[in-house]
């Protein structure tokens, strides 16, 4: 289910050539642990087994893409490149520089293969909410939420065959820290994503409609970690959650908005605003609300030792830091509750948002991603309102909009989450 990978194949078949399949596996990317790069070897195991089966190469290079890809490209005369895409600054970078590197004869393309709408053609530009987007990414889904075709089992053989991979020394290359441990509940690859998918429908798509901002309930899809590290494709997702909408159709209609709509959102402002990981990337208004509101005394500080071990005063902020701690997800609900206390109690918006996106980064398994940066869950949509609108201003907020244990315990049973995440 990708359509970069079917691309390539499509112009392999087309030239007669064989077809191999290279990932650069670079020993430390941001604040990923031992807990996303397991995560992520495990599911490439997958696809290497997979390639073999259909005559694909597998080629697992160590280190950075300029680095090697350049130079394997030359020694096995290889005549296109075909790579996915990322609006993030550092794969935008890797890209460029191979780009760079590249022999001139040697074509290569870019497909968005992770979002239903190209990115760049969902919208020329910077959009200001889920509103401006919506109907942009409707109008065209009946042209790209489309079947896939299969990959097909390849009839050109390569002359070399590829290098047997030593997963256990890739693992043990890696320069990263090997505190935060791997999670029991996420099993990695497309076969467990998909099952995951499956009990979605079956067990929790009924209740995702009227019941996904409650903690205490099972009713999420829980997909992010394989969408995340490109194991299911959220347009596979999107297409077996739909067959189901003349059953559950206001749990469908939500799910294609925030599956589709809002992580589509959040992908367009990360490609048009280089500063989406900053406060500098905020909307003028909300910088100067936070500006206006900076020198505010706080009602608590914390420091980012304390928020990371969940020793703050209020035990729901405590709770939710440590489901993320021992899961590497947080319920969807808390993440916005949560980012908006670190802006209360920290020293600056600026402080606030390195934290949020520290911990995020470090513990949640689909961290340094798009959604993780923006999206209507997390750090820059909760602690700078993008996305959102101006709020009754009050202290430290100023306009940014504001939640408060209170507001939760209306909301669900806030003790029997506190309980049930107890340090």
């Amino acid at each position: 289910d990708n359509w970069a990978f079917l691309y390539a194949q499509r112009l392999a078949l087309k030239q007669e050539l064989p077809l191999c399949v290279c990932f650069c596996l670079v020993p430390k990317f941001l604040d990923a642990t031992i807990r996303h790069y397991a995560f992520m070897l495990k599911g490439l195991q997958e696809v290497a087994e997979e390639c073999a089966e259909l005559n694909i190469t597998f080629h697992l290079l160590l280190g950075y893409a300029q680095d090697v890809l350049p130079k394997f490209v030359v020694e096995h005369g290889v005549g296109g490149l075909v790579t996915d895409f990322c609006p993030l600054r550092i794969p935008r970078q890797w890209v460029e520089s191979v780009r760079e590197r590249l022999p001139e004869d040697v074509p290569f393309a870019q497909v968005d293969a992770h979002n239903i709408v190209p990115c760049w053609v969902a919208s020329p530009k910077q959009e200001y909410s889920a509103r401006t987007i919506r109907g942009k990414i409707h109008a065209q889904l009946p042209e790209f939420l489309t079947e896939f075709p299969p990959v097909i089992h390849h009839p050109y053989t390569p002359s070399c065959p590829a290098e047997p991979i030593a997963w256990e020394a890739c693992y043990s290359s890696l320069q990263v820290d090997r505190t935060v441990k791997e999670v029991e509940w996420a099993t990695p690859g497309t076969a467990a994503g998909l099952a995951v998918l499956q009990s979605f429908i079956t067990e929790r798509l009924k209740s995702f409609g009227s019941h996904r901002n409650d903690p205490n309930k099972a009713a999420l899809s829980n997909l992010s970690p394989w969408f995340h590290f490109g194991q299911v494709s959220t347009q596979r997702a999107i297409l077996e959650v739909q067959k189901h909408r003349s059953k559950y159709k206001e749990s469908v209609d939500v799910f294609v908005e925030e599956a589709v709509v809002r992580r589509e959102l959040a992908e367009n402002f990360c490609y048009y605003n280089e500063n989406y990981d900053s406060v500098q990337g905020a909307y003028d208004w909300a910088q100067t609300t936070l500006k206006l509101h900076a020198k505010d005394k706080r009602p608590f500080l914390y420091e980012l030792q304390e928020l990371e071990q969940g020793t703050t005063h209020d035990p729901l902020w405590n709770a939710a830091q440590l489901q993320m701690v021992r899961e590497g997800k947080m319920h969807g609900f808390l993440r916005m509750y949560w980012a908006k206390k670190i802006l209360e109690w920290t020293r600056s918006p600026e402080e606030a948002l390195r934290f949020a996106i520290y911990l995020n980064d470090r513990y949640e398994l689909d961290g340094r991603d798009p959604n993780g940066y923006v999206g209507k869950l997390r750090c820059l949509w909760s602690i700078c309102g993008i996305h959102d609108q101006g709020w009754a201003e009050r202290a430290v907020f100023g306009k940014i909009r504001y939640m408060n244990y209170a507001g939760c315990k209306r909301k669900f049973d806030v003790d029997q989450f506190e309980r049930r995440y107890a340090p």
